[in-house]
């Protein structure tokens, strides 16, 4: 495949800070073809116009960011607009719904604008409304064009939605719509901030649209749906949405994990009523299957558990498993990584000194701290072997072979715990009882 050198740049880049990067990802994808041809199936249900969710199942290290990122990218290059959401224990609670909602729609993006796409979404939309009026005989040139694309929004929209769409949402818009035809992009980006979840926009400008307060955790499902039917208006084939690190739950107060996984629950009972919506969520083993987590919540474990027959996983099945990385798998990554690297000095050099033995050497210094626990160790091995690529490329008399100091660097909460030997989190009394579903 086609790769940028600006794609190349920002691999290392990201892979020298130990974070997945965000673009790229096909050219060092490694022993995910079942995976990835499951999340291809779920792309074609959503196209299709089906509303569907995927649970991502794996431990620590086997590249479930990488799997969600990478059907990010796929998903914008079928023509979907999408949104990567991380999971925090500060700012987002599953049973806020207006939570949810602001950090989807703040994370919008599409393969021409990768973040914040929400105003060049509805400008394609208002466009294409502008288009359908101009061929059906209304003359653009005419002093009450503008009203009729305003009427006309408002009924598409409320077509769309069923009649769902909030009332103050077509106000917004057609403000946003009237603001820009004035010149106004101040006001207008105002309330583009409000119908992305804001609560820090002013008052005056509420006022210009007729509206009060903020999007609420009851209503702010209405708002979702109203911009997924937008988007698919804007010409695109719908919305796939990651939720990225759902065990994040895990830390949070047991009163919280309970509504958080209510409120998953909630979103995956409600998916097939949002029509060309695609969830996908990640998470670790012990998210899905310990009573602090989904296993605690009977309705919600009852309908994504993790089945196997004989020993063999469905991968059609609600949760989608990753395997752990192996060493062999770990060295196919690395040596298409040395493919990638661009040096400034000897070409030659990089095949010469970083060689498939030197490779497994570092494999296995990285793994000593976990006990040869190759599984868990992708980041931090990625992250070394970026650096000796960089050392071997700066440095003519630079050996790899020679080198010492390959120890462990700025170790993740989780990536401390496995190396010293404990769980993922501590256990509490409350885990036994589990918890009751309940609505929002």
């Amino acid at each position: 495949m086609a790769i940028s050198e600006r794609d190349i740049e920002i691999i290392f880049e990201r892979l020298r800070s130990g974070v997945v990067p965000e673009q790229g990802l096909e050219a060092f994808a490694v022993g995910i073809e079942k995976q990835r041809t499951e999340i291809q199936r779920q792309l074609q249900l959503a196209a299709s116009g089906e509303g569907a969710f995927k649970f991502l199942r794996g431990g620590y290290g086997c590249g479930k960011t990488f799997m969600s990122r990478l059907a990010i990218l796929d998903a914008q290059a079928q023509g979907f607009a999408t949104s990567f959401v991380v999971v925090s224990d500060n700012d987002l609670h599953f049973y806020k719904f207006d939570d949810v909602y602001r950090k989807v729609v703040q994370e919008l993006g599409t393969s021409s604008c990768p973040r914040g796409a929400l105003s060049d979404i509805i400008d394609r939309w208002i466009a294409r409304v502008e288009d359908a009026l101009i061929a059906g005989g209304a003359d653009e040139n005419s002093d009450d064009f503008d009203s009729l694309v305003q009427e006309r929004m408002e009924a598409e929209l409320a077509s769309l939605t069923g009649g769902k769409a909030p009332e103050d949402m077509a106000r917004v818009l057609r403000a946003i719509f009237m603001l820009k035809q004035k010149g106004d992009i101040v006001e207008a980006s105002a309330l583009l901030s409000w119908l992305s979840g804001s609560e820090n926009v002013a008052a005056s400008a509420k006022k210009v649209a007729g509206i009060k307060g903020d999007i609420g955790s009851r209503e702010a499902l209405d708002y979702l749906q109203g911009i997924l039917e937008i988007t698919k208006a804007a010409g695109y084939k719908g919305l796939v949405i990651v939720i990225d690190e759902a065990e994040t739950i895990l830390r949070m107060r047991h009163d919280v994990r309970g509504k958080s996984l209510n409120g998953i629950r909630q979103i995956c009972d409600a998916a097939d009523r949002y029509k060309g919506l695609l969830w996908i969520f990640t998470g670790t083993p012990e998210f899905f299957d310990t009573n602090r987590g989904v296993a605690g919540l009977q309705p919600l474990h009852d309908r994504i558990k993790f089945e196997r027959v004989g020993g063999f996983a469905n991968p059609r099945q609600p949760q989608l498993e990753l395997k752990p990385f192996d060493a062999s798998r770990l060295k196919e990554v690395a040596i298409k990584l040395r493919g990638l690297y661009h040096p400034t000095t000897d070409p030659s050099n990089l095949p010469r000194k970083v060689t498939p033995e030197f490779i497994e050497r570092l494999v296995d210094k990285v793994t000593t701290g976990f006990k040869g626990d190759v599984g868990v160790v992708p980041r931090q091995f990625l992250r070394q072997f970026v650096n000796v690529l960089d050392l071997a490329n700066e440095y003519e008399e630079f050996d790899p072979m020679a080198a010492e100091g390959f120890d462990l660097t700025e170790l993740t909460v989780e990536e401390r715990r496995i190396q010293q030997g404990l769980p993922p989190f501590d256990e509490e009394p409350e885990d036994i009882a589990g918890y009751a579903p309940v609505e929002f």
